[in-house]
């Protein structure tokens, strides 16, 4: 049993001459019973407050801040400490300036004589869209380029165009003409372009640029300039519908970078820089940021086809679905020979199947569309993932021959022409 005893009149009398006089009889219980310690704490928090408040009665006690009853709120200089922390968590962090934001700054000016656009060999300038699917925005960024996106490409003639027309200058020809022929200088003799050749093999660098799906690009300008910091030439690999028209990816190489083409076997191109070339001096290509959105174009099969009845149009359908199969193709292949291979087929057959199994719907439609320019033929149908092609009721084989060449010495301008002709003259003499 714990006795507590009542403070009085006699204890506080002696609290002042001894302030630890009333802690005596607490100290008596305390050895009395050790195992108890809840009442004895109790106890002595009640006697310090009264310490407290004595001590700072006769003593003027200041309790340091750690024994002040509210130490959270206030500190030694009256300053609050919490709002201090808060004023510097909120501070803001440093940030770099951004290479977008172009307050104060003029536009970006580039001084190459052409149009930009987002790709050169998958997008034509003669056809014309019948509309856009979002508002201009230009793909470069807002107010950092001095030319005016039309919504397919950015004129270098007008900076303030406002249709999606292009003019074609003949001085802008001119220029670009004069620039390659300088940058190119005297031409490579034999001996050079082997060593050259040799150079860029797979065995001797990895250095490479692959053009896909979307053929050569905007952006891909600058990549070819960056690898002729460090070599002559660049490896070039060309995949995917590109390569139906080879003959298309070649000049706009040579014409978009000033360089010239002087080795190619099927998709694989060696594009050589020129002799008077200077990485220092290389022109200034500002680059698309983000791809921007594809106009509307006309419709590439129509409900009726040209000179038939929605009668025949549908039965022609019908059997064209159930022709055999040309040829399947890959996807990301090399497609360099499906050109000639339909020429060919129209020889004997009107209608023309080829499975398209596995590949984008836009990819089998960009081959159809170049399969119809360069055959040419009659787009019937894009269903089941098959392009059906007609020849035409007045169909002629083309005077150029069929046949393509796989390696071509592109130093020898007449080495581009290989007819069928030639090559049946070549046999018979043999």
């Amino acid at each position: 049993m714990i006795l507590i005893l009542p403070f009085s009149d006699t204890a506080t009398a002696a609290e002042d001459k001894n302030p630890f006089e009333h802690l005596k009889p607490f100290m008596f219980v305390a050895k009395l019973s050790r195992q108890k310690q809840a009442p004895l704490a109790l106890a002595l928090k009640l006697s310090t407050r009264r310490l407290s408040s004595r001590l700072h009665d006769h003593y003027s006690f200041k309790p340091p801040p750690s024994l002040s009853p509210s130490p959270q709120n206030q500190s030694l200089d009256g300053k609050n400490p919490s709002s201090t922390n808060l004023m510097k968590k909120n501070k803001p962090r440093y940030c770099p300036p951004s290479s977008l934001d172009r307050t104060g700054l003029k536009p970006i000016r580039s001084t190459l004589p052409f149009d930009f656009r987002y790709s050169y060999t998958e997008t034509s300038p003669s056809v014309r869209p019948i509309g856009l699917r979002e508002p201009k925005y230009s793909p470069f960024g807002p107010g950092r380029l001095d030319r005016e996106w039309t919504g397919v490409s950015a004129p270098a003639v007008d900076r303030k165009v406002r249709s999606v027309e292009v003019v074609e200058d003949p001085k802008l020809d001119e220029k670009r003409k004069a620039m390659r022929e300088s940058i190119l200088g005297e031409p490579l003799t034999e001996a050079e372009r082997k060593i050259l050749v040799e150079r860029c093999q797979r065995n001797k660098t990895k250095r490479q640029i692959n053009l896909g799906r979307d053929g050569l690009t905007h952006n891909m300008l600058n990549d070819i300039h960056n690898h002729w910091k460090h070599a002559e030439a660049v490896r070039i690999k060309c995949l995917g519908v590109c390569t139906v028209d080879m003959k298309n990816v070649c000049t706009q190489l040579e014409d978009k970078t000033f360089g010239k083409i002087m080795h190619r076997q099927c998709g694989l191109l060696i594009l050589y820089r020129g002799r008077n070339y200077s990485p220092k001096k290389r022109p200034f290509i500002p680059l698309m940021l983000w791809r921007p959105h594809e106009p509307i174009y006309p419709r590439l099969i129509k409900t009726t086809i040209d000179g038939l009845s929605i009668e025949e149009t549908k039965e022609m359908r019908k059997r064209g679905l159930s022709v055999p199969v040309l040829t399947k193709l890959a996807k990301n292949g090399y497609y360099g020979s499906l050109v000639p291979m339909v020429r060919d087929a129209f020889i004997s057959s009107e209608l023309v199947r080829i499975d398209c199994q596995g590949l984008e719907r836009s990819d089998y439609k960009k081959i159809g569309c170049k399969l119809r320019d360069m055959v040419p033929c009659v787009l019937v149908t894009f269903e089941k993932e098959q392009i059906v092609v007609w020849r035409g009721k007045d169909y002629k084989p083309p005077e150029n021959g069929y046949f393509l060449a796989d390696r071509e010495p592109f130093d020898d301008p007449e080495a581009f022409v290989f007819s069928y002709e030639k090559r049946h003259d070549k046999t018979a003499n043999d």
